[in-house]
């Protein structure tokens, strides 16, 4: 039942759902309206409003798209492909691959929701490239959907753009919020009780809707001639290096030393300021553990080039989320809304209700850290209106953020390039694990304290 309500939602959605950046355009004008008929702001000065805010998230940005080509690097390293091989032959029928591959994926999502992603679909398709050389029929889009899930389980964890931005010096909500240590976002006893309901039931809904063995979908003629395809997987070759220059590019000294130079700092960093994570160091530690696993500063700038084409979202729209951050803060529809908030929520319902509202807004911003621009502002204000946990109230927007994200295949794209699957593969079977998982959320933000 549950397979069958998710492939009429995705059915749906690609039919009449727009590329995300129109949505971050469509959002514009909507904060544009809002601002111009509950504000007493002029048309003219909230174009200014957008303008002052829209290239004020540059830093921000480019350690967002860090964070993807960082982790991109790591996941396509030689040894780490290698790695998946190894475990990509294990499962012996499809529900056992479904079930390995989202708790596999879920995992990694918890230590680095870039590598989760990258990381799990490498292994959706290695184990359909194993389980077709041994004749044993799976379900696919399932398996790319069990590689997606890591997208829905990741803000808790270390690399929660949301808990690392509130950890950062100079975040744009310091003033309000102060600067809250990542240690106190990720060890609040509810976030560690989310964290574990995570890695134990999505992987089990998973499981739960696969069809049964008649019911397995044949592989299309495109998928299956990719999958026999044969990767070309390691460094190229330096033999045929023979100027100076090439030599340089390919000395492994080279890289070594400058690699050398950042653990330097990591451990640095560590012993000095114990377990203080923030979005720079998790990318200084991603950048530096890839140029070890690449070996050379020629294969690490290739790996780079590889993965820049998934941050064209990033790059395009964060302007635009930016833009929409200005409008709401400086022309005072932060406190019109966060007002309103307050008004509808009661003191017991009020996280279960930014939760809700983060899920909604996630279909039209589907970046954490760009939802957190356009919402964080409005539900930091709605928590000091009602004395709430600011922890609690960012928790939730997390939550709803990652929750809608199997209804978005925003994040899905690199997925799709990878595994060679559709869309329409992908997200019927998760959304029905999304359904599932909506206790996963709602049950903590309902019962457990802040």
């Amino acid at each position: 039942m549950f397979r069958k309500l998710g492939q009429v939602m995705a059915n749906w959605s690609f039919k009449y759902l727009p590329d995300p950046s129109i949505f971050a355009v469509m959002l514009t004008f909507i904060a544009f309206g809002l601002g111009l008929a509950l504000t007493n702001t002029t048309p003219m000065q909230m174009v200014i409003n957008w303008y002052k805010g829209f290239w004020e998230l540059l830093t921000f940005s480019m350690q967002m798209a860090l964070m993807v080509i960082t982790a991109s690097a790591v996941a396509n390293a030689p040894l780490v492909r290698g790695w998946i091989a190894q475990i990509a032959a294990t499962p012996k029928n499809s529900p056992h691959a479904v079930y390995m591959i989202a708790l596999i994926t879920i995992i990694i999502s918890i230590i680095h929701w870039g590598l989760a992603l990258v990381l799990g679909s490498l292994l959706a398709k290695e184990v359909g490239k194993s389980l077709r050389k041994r004749n044993i029929p799976f379900e696919y889009g399932l398996m790319g959907a069990a590689a997606y899930l890591g997208q829905m389980t990741w803000h808790g964890g270390p690399s929660a753009s949301i808990g690392l931005l509130i950890a950062t010096p100079g975040h744009f909500l310091e003033k309000q919020i102060g600067v809250i240590p990542i240690s106190d976002y990720m060890f609040n006893p509810m976030n560690i009780a989310v964290t574990i309901l995570c890695i134990a039931l999505p992987p089990l809904f998973a499981w739960m809707v696969h069809p049964k063995a008649d019911e397995i979908k044949p592989l299309d003629d495109d998928v299956a001639a990719y999958l026999d395809k044969e990767d070309k997987v390691g460094p190229p070759s330096s033999a045929a290096s023979q100027t100076i220059g090439d030599k340089l590019n390919n000395s492994r000294l080279i890289a070594y030393l400058l690699g050398a130079l950042g653990t330097v700092y990591i451990v640095y960093h560590f012993m000095t300021k114990g377990f203080a994570l923030d979005l720079n160091i998790v990318n200084t530690i991603f950048f530096f553990a890839g140029i070890f696993l690449h070996g050379t500063m020629a294969n690490y700038v290739q790996a780079v080039k590889d993965a820049t084409g998934g941050v064209s979202g990033i790059i395009f729209q964060f302007p635009l989320y930016a833009g929409i951050m200005g409008i709401v803060r400086y022309s005072g529809l932060v406190d019109v809304m966060s007002k309103a908030i307050v008004e509808f929520s009661s003191e017991y319902m009020f996280y279960f209700w930014t939760f809700i509202m983060a899920s909604i807004v996630n279909l039209f911003v589907p970046s954490g850290g760009g939802q957190w621009v356009v919402q964080g502002p409005i539900a930091m204000k709605s928590a000091e209106m009602m004395h709430a946990s600011y922890i609690k109230t960012a928790l939730a927007v997390a939550y709803g953020n990652t929750w809608t994200n199997m209804l978005q295949p925003f994040w899905a794209i690199a997925l799709l390039g990878i595994t060679g699957l559709k869309a329409r593969d992908v997200i019927g079977y998760a959304t029905a694990v999304m359904i599932l998982s909506f206790i996963v959320f709602a049950l903590p933000l309902l019962f457990l304290p802040a």
